[in-house]
């Protein structure tokens, strides 16, 4: 299987005052087009920093990464920006949705920064809603959705300009144990039934089950990576 993600020599070290802080020491790693990944490992191990280098949010130290032949470690910001909007769908642990906008308003956002027109995006967000299993609730804000059904739309939201591959950080860590298995479900169907490629920081071992792989990081080293058996 091709790969989506190739990571090579990769360090990323932080400055805090007079302190250097090395978060990633060196991490070589390979994904998978089509992957379901699972992130894991202790607090303060790395994941969210690499989550956030492979999702173009921050910049390596030094090292490459390399996506879908794209050397992302090479670009500016503006150019990052760019590549983010069109290859990557974002799913974060709190939802970030806008309160004073409907469910498909929310779906609709990342559509504003391409060049479809307004009856357009409307009628892709309301495809993704309906994915999700929120057709009927569009209209809704969210403050009128339960903390699953806001995670639903924020999916859908990451979904809707059909990205190359969804990041995302603890999506199930402000949920309840039913909400937090339809999400892994809703998840898995993306991966399974649309091809989705997934790479997903976790704590939770049982959300890591609903991956294909699991990758453990520890001290910003890897680990471990293993297959899981479905």
């Amino acid at each position: 299987m091709a790969s989506l993600v190739s990571i090579r020599n990769l360090h990323k070290t932080y400055q805090r005052g007079p302190e250097k802080i090395d978060v990633l020491h060196g991490l070589d790693l390979e994904i998978p087009k089509g992957d379901f990944v699972a992130l894991m490992g202790p607090s303060g191990s790395g994941k969210t920093t690499l989550l956030n280098l492979i999702g173009g949010l921050d910049t390596p130290t030094s090292g490459e990464i390399e996506i879908e032949g794209e050397r992302i470690d090479r670009m500016s910001a503006g150019q990052l920006s760019n590549w983010r909007s069109h290859h990557v769908g974002f799913v974060f642990q709190f939802y970030n949705l806008m309160p004073m906008l409907t469910a498909q308003k929310n779906v609709e956002l990342p559509l504003l920064l391409t060049k479809l027109g307004g009856a357009q995006r409307k009628r892709n967000a309301e495809i993704a809603l309906q994915l999700v299993g929120l057709a009927d609730r569009g209209s809704h804000r969210p403050n009128e959705l339960s903390g699953g059904q806001q995670q639903r739309v924020a999916i859908a939201r990451a979904i809707v300009s059909d990205p190359t591959f969804l990041i995302c950080d603890e999506p199930t860590g402000d949920l309840d144990r039913q909400s937090a298995e339809e999400i892994l479900q809703l998840l898995q169907l993306l991966n399974r039934e649309h091809g989705k490629t997934i790479i997903m920081v976790t704590h939770d071992p049982k959300a890591a089950e609903y991956a294909t792989h699991t990758i453990h990081l520890d001290k910003g080293e890897l680990v471990e990576s293993s297959a899981l058996a479905h």
